[in-house]
Formats: C-alpha cells, structure tokens, sequence
C-alpha cells in the first residue's frame, strides 16, 4: 500500500486498538498451539501481565506513545530477559506464534515481511542458552 503520506507501523497495525489486537491474538495462540508449548512453560498461568508488558513495549517501538518506557524505563530486552533460559527452540515457537498472529491480522505483503523480519531479529539477539528453561517470566 503506497500513500503520500508514510505512516508508522503503529498507526499501519491500527494504532492502540491494533496493537492490542496483535498481543491478545499472539498470547491466544501460545496457549492453544502444542507447538508452543515449552516458551508457553516459561510464563506465569495468567498471560495478563505478559500481555500488557508487550502491549507497552510494541506501542513505543512502532512509533506510538513510549508507555514501556515510561513505566519501567529502557527495556533493555536482553538484559530484562537474561535471567531466563531463551534457547532456538523457544524462540522458533514464540516466533510461531507472532508469525501466525501478524498473518492473520496484517493483509499487506511487504509490511507483514517487515514486521516478521522485525520481530525475527529481536527474537534472535534474546537467545541465551540451549538449555531447558527454569524461570517464569512475570512472576
């Protein structure tokens, strides 16, 4: 889609609700997916507070208003994940997940690649180890 005006990715997904949208079909999918299983294991029972964590986080990386950083400060995604065991399996299922998400929610072909590519390198520079995970994210 060309315009003559460029819009952010926050404002191409559809601004907060789309973003919203995004993150609840994303954790949807973690719960109900088995291929998913082992990054869903890393999480608290409640994905409620993982949601609005992400939820903030994609808000200000797409452009929008900075509410991970307001909140919490610089995210830091390495550092904040480091206590966790992220091996390339887990990141091959979280990214499952997004991949899936974004497909049925992102109808444009070059901004849904760029978006996967995104998320892709972002998932990459989190893997820590190969071994079997032992923390709960959000606890």
């Amino acid at each position: 889609m060309k315009t003559s005006v460029a819009l952010s990715p926050y404002e191409f997904l559809g601004g907060e609700a789309g973003i919203k949208h995004l993150v609840n079909r994303f954790y949807e999918l973690m719960d109900e997916l088995p291929e998913a299983y082992a990054v869903r294991q890393i999480h608290p029972e409640s994905l409620s507070g993982s949601a609005a964590g992400l939820f903030d986080f994609l808000s200000g990386w797409f452009g929008g208003p900075q509410l991970y950083t307001e909140k919490k400060g610089h995210p830091r995604l390495r550092m904040r994940h480091a206590p966790y065991s992220v091996s390339q399996g887990m990141r091959d299922e979280w990214m499952l997940c997004m991949t899936q998400a974004i497909g049925e929610q992102v109808a444009d072909d070059e901004f849904r690649a760029w978006l996967v590519n995104s998320f892709a390198q972002m998932a990459d520079h989190l893997i820590n180890t190969d071994r079997v995970p032992v923390c709960h994210l959000g606890d």
